[in-house]
């Protein structure tokens, strides 16, 4: 007998109902839900300690979204056959999830806590990522866990100009915008997502249609918790106390070192180390002139006065209207770049604007580079990959080299996401970009979006557009002031309301991300702020194109050359040859790389090398084997072995016939010896095909003048 759990189920504007389960599974969780939707299953559950772990200043939050590969009933790949690491695409989910819960759970919470999200049971054609952020904010809604939920995510489309809610896999592929938007019922929280040039009011479109099915989905969390509520009792979120305060001396820290901090900022010293010195001389002085029973709450000092110098920072700019670095607020930073600087890359740019720098370089590859996909719900190939990498040094601190964290998969994907849009369909090559941060202060996956442009157009590979990003940045206070930054400092992104990065071309957005921290943020300033990108993002092409404006007419010359060729699908077999003999031989010959698969029953071949010569003399050889021979035709062949009978020769790559012995010489011969011998170059005419057999009939006696014959 199965276990009864309490359902609530709601249906979508399109029809399709979401079913929202508790009590079921996972009962010692503080909170399991198990969200369904047609044949997709997410279980989501979260656990939280009671008691926050000693000095812990912050809310230890970890989020991990995981497709079981039993769910879409597929083995895993690999040798160990079992779920491994997460893999890139549950690392992006898991970071729109995280990134959409964390701002909602009280300041003063520093319990670990963690939330698991599992795709139990999937559907090829359902995207399940827009539905892990309703999942696990359901089970923390139904948990004693402090929340200032809930909140949900909607994975919008649009499609031959209908905005849809949560699009198949299929009506993703065919659609002009792909975008992830998490909101409370009150606010927008985030934004993510890729698009085909779109305007800054279709975006703008897009999210209040998703905030819309977002309200419904909250709504339906809501009904949900009252009906848990009905049948286990009111739920009622624990009591913690995880900060220890002194608000005497907060008081006091404030009233001494606000107009300290605010003379700093003043300073407007565009030296981020500098300025960050400026800023810690004043704490640093004041605890040196506390007694020793205060300077015994040194700890607690510093962290007051980072309350202080937030608060003085954001006055600074709401009063000033002017920036940290002296600039106005919709001014950017002094841009330089330069391409080819790595003379062994494919196409290489720096890209440096202010105190942040990206080298990246192209790297142009073939298929058999592609990057092989292998996930629960997905296989495939990509042929277009950017890695962006962020080393402790570009900050000016010391870190273990670890790998790619979240940070560097997340920006990685969304500079690839902005980019993927322009490049060519006829590109032949698979291709991979690669941005090493060498200074960052302020929006390194922009400078990545601006630097991978410069290196594609260097590189020769084909794009529509040259594409730019800007990060812009809110300050706002309770009174409805507010100042929209462009081109933000870290500092700023640290101290600021939103996080609003946006990519495009001269005609339209191809990417965006967008984090709110602040309650409330109307539209109207949205749609300013985006507008304001807008321009930025003109400026910043415009200083691009000082350095080129299109893509380099040809490769560099040591470049892999891709010449692409189709064969009938019959002769694949042939050019491969037994056991891959004849493509091995042309390879090893040459030095080329050859590549050759079955496409709607042809053969597509791939011939990759970095000279023509190598290139033409494949592309002989193949055309030789795939050359249809004809009768009457003269060809130069070649002997490749003596019989009784005649000779074969090889008179066309892959293809020989019979030379009987009859139509060596116009002479009758009894026998081969001293005529021929094994390779021998000599010309032959086809003179006929059996018909039963296939088998070819040549003669050289056709192609020798005929003998005077001796008067009788």
């Amino acid at each position: 007998m199965s276990q009864i759990g309490i359902t609530h189920t709601f249906e979508l504007a399109d029809g399709r109902s979401i079913t929202l389960e508790t009590g079921k599974l996972a009962k010692q969780a503080d909170g399991a839900v198990v969200v369904k939707m047609g044949n997709t299953m997410l279980l989501a559950t979260v656990v939280s300690n009671k008691d926050a772990k000693e000095g812990t200043d912050f809310l230890p939050l970890s989020v991990d979204y995981q497709e079981k590969f039993a769910s879409a009933g597929r083995f895993p790949g690999g040798f160990f056959k079992r779920e491994a690491r997460l893999n890139d695409y549950e690392i992006l989910t898991s970071r729109l999830v995280d990134r959409a819960l964390r701002p909602l759970f009280p300041d003063d919470y520093h319990s670990d806590t963690q939330v698991l999200i599992s795709l139990i049971s999937g559907d090829k054609n359902m995207m399940p990522d827009a539905l892990a952020c309703l999942a696990a904010a359901t089970a923390i809604t139904l948990s004693d866990i402090p929340f200032n939920g809930p909140v949900s995510e909607v994975r919008v489309g649009k499609i031959d100009g209908k905005l849809i809610a949560n699009p198949t896999v299929e009506e993703i592929s065919k659609g002009t915008l792909d975008m992830i938007i998490a909101a409370t019922s009150k606010d927008i929280m985030m934004v993510e997502g890729e698009m085909k040039e779109i305007s800054e009011a279709e975006m703008l479109e897009a999210i209040k249609f998703a905030h819309e099915v977002i309200r419904l989905q909250i709504n339906a969390i809501n009904e949900f918790a009252a009906k848990v509520a009905a049948v286990k009792g009111p739920i009622t979120k624990r009591e913690y106390c995880h900060e220890t305060n002194d608000f005497e001396l907060r008081d006091r820290v404030y009233k001494d070192l606000y107009d300290k901090a605010y003379a700093v900022a003043k300073t407007q010293n565009p030296n981020k180390k500098e300025r960050g010195a400026a800023f810690k001389a004043v704490v640093i002085e004041y605890i040196a002139f506390l007694s020793d029973e205060e300077k015994s709450k040194a700890s607690l000092v510093k962290k007051y006065y980072h309350e202080v110098e937030y608060d003085a920072v954001r006055r600074f700019v709401l009063d000033e209207r002017s920036r940290l670095d002296g600039r106005k607020t919709d001014q950017i930073r002094p841009i330089w770049s330069e391409i080819g600087y790595l003379p062994s890359a494919h196409g290489s740019a720096i890209f440096t604007r202010g105190e942040t720098q990206s080298l990246t370089s192209v790297t142009l590859g073939t298929k058999l580079d592609l990057q092989s996909i292998d996930r629960a719900l997905f296989q495939g190939q990509n042929k277009f990959m950017l890695h962006y990498n962020f080393p402790a040094f570009s900050t000016g601190e010391v870190k273990p080299n670890r790998g790619p964290g979240r940070r560097e998969i997340g920006h990685g994907n969304l500079a690839e996401r902005a980019l993927k849009q322009v490049l060519s369909p006829e590109n032949p090559y698979t291709v991979r970009v690669v941005s090493d941060i060498l200074e960052s202060n302020g929006s390194s996956s922009m400078a990545t979006v601006c630097a991978g442009t410069l290196a594609l157009m260097d590189a020769g590979v084909k794009i529509n557009k040259p594409v730019s990003g800007i990060a812009m940045g809110l300050i706002t206070d309770d009174k409805g002031k507010y100042a929209i930054l462009s081109d933000i400092l870290g500092d700023e992104d640290h101290l600021g309301d939103m996080d609003f990065k946006v990519c495009g071309t001269k005609d339209g957005i191809t990417a965006c991300q967008m984090d709110l921290k602040v309650d409330g943020l109307p539209y109207e300033v949205m749609a300013e702020a985006l507008e304001q990108a807008k321009k930025g993002r003109m400026h910043i092409l415009g200083e691009m194109a000082k350095t080129i404006t299109a893509s380099r007419e040809d490769y560099k010359s040591h470049a892999p050359r891709i010449v692409k060729i189709t064969i009938p699908k019959e002769f694949i077999g042939a050019v491969i040859g037994p056991g891959g003999k004849i493509i091995q031989e042309m390879q090893r010959e040459t030095g080329a790389t050859i590549v050759i698969e079955e496409i709607n029953n042809l053969g597509h071949i791939d011939i990759v090398a970095t000279n023509k010569e190598a290139i033409d003399a494949v592309l002989a050889k193949i055309k030789g084997i795939v050359a249809q021979p004809e009768v009457g035709e003269v060809y130069d062949g070649k002997v490749k072995s003596i019989m009784p009978f005649g000779a074969f020769v090889e008179f066309m790559s892959g293809k020989d016939g019979l030379l009987h012995i009859s139509e060596v010489e116009h002479r009758r011969l009894d026998s081969m010896e001293g005529v021929l011998k094994e390779g021998d170059k000599i010309q032959v005419k086809l003179i006929g095909v059996d018909p039963k057999t296939g088998k070819f009939k040549l003669s050289r006696k056709a192609l020798l003048p005929k003998p005077e014959q001796t008067p009788a």
